[in-house]
């Protein structure tokens, strides 16, 4: 997941290590751009889009993964820090997207990050490939409470990760590790994923 971020205002994601800065004025709201296009800042916009009770990332058993999901894609969560975890029920016909470790801050602090951070996931027992993701700018919205910033606004940062794609997954029952590392950040998640036909989650 990410780390709090630790700049003026703290941004923090869940499956990987993350820091930013975050405020502004208005709501999240979910993106319709493709799958493909500017993952960073969606995936930040996703994670700060919830209050920190019923937020993705610091959800410690996958009952709250549905929340503000776009339609395009699912996002899956890391951690502030330590292993969780988590089921979390997927709808068919989506490609799944998250990081294994990530954070948003400051151009030369994603550098530094960048330059230790390691991750690797296994879905169903087979390695999945992970993409680097070097320091993109990003503009990312976020409502009151969310566990990044703690409040409602839009900011622009720098993103940066490791982070890992999945095809649509086929129905049935899935195993997804995901292990992350910064430094001496280190993020975990165990994630049983259940895949129901028809495109219900």
């Amino acid at each position: 997941m990410s780390l709090r971020p630790a700049i003026p205002l703290l941004l923090v994601l869940g499956l990987v290590a993350g820091c930013g800065v975050a405020q502004g004025s208005g709501a999240a709201s979910k993106p319709k751009v493709a799958a493909s296009e500017n993952i960073q800042g969606r995936w930040w916009t996703w994670a700060a889009s919830e209050e920190e009770r019923t937020n993705p990332v610091t959800d410690t058993t996958g009952r709250f993964c549905d929340r503000n999901q776009p339609d395009d894609v699912w996002f899956l969560a890391g951690t502030f820090g330590g292993t969780y975890r988590r089921t979390c029920r997927v709808p068919a016909g989506r490609p799944v997207v998250f990081p294994l470790v990530n954070q948003i801050s400051t151009e030369q602090q994603c550098r530094m990050f960048m330059a230790t951070a390691t991750g690797k996931a296994t879905f169903d027992g087979k390695t999945v490939t992970p993409e680097r993701m070097e320091d993109d700018n990003v503009i990312v919205k976020g409502v009151v409470g969310n566990p990044l910033s703690g409040e409602e606004g839009t900011t622009t940062s720098y993103a940066c990760g490791v982070w890992a794609r999945l095809p649509p997954l086929k129905p049935g029952r899935h195993t997804l590790t995901i292990r992350g590392a910064s430094g001496s950040f280190r993020t975990g998640v165990d994630y049983t994923l259940i895949v129901q036909p028809d495109q219900q989650a």
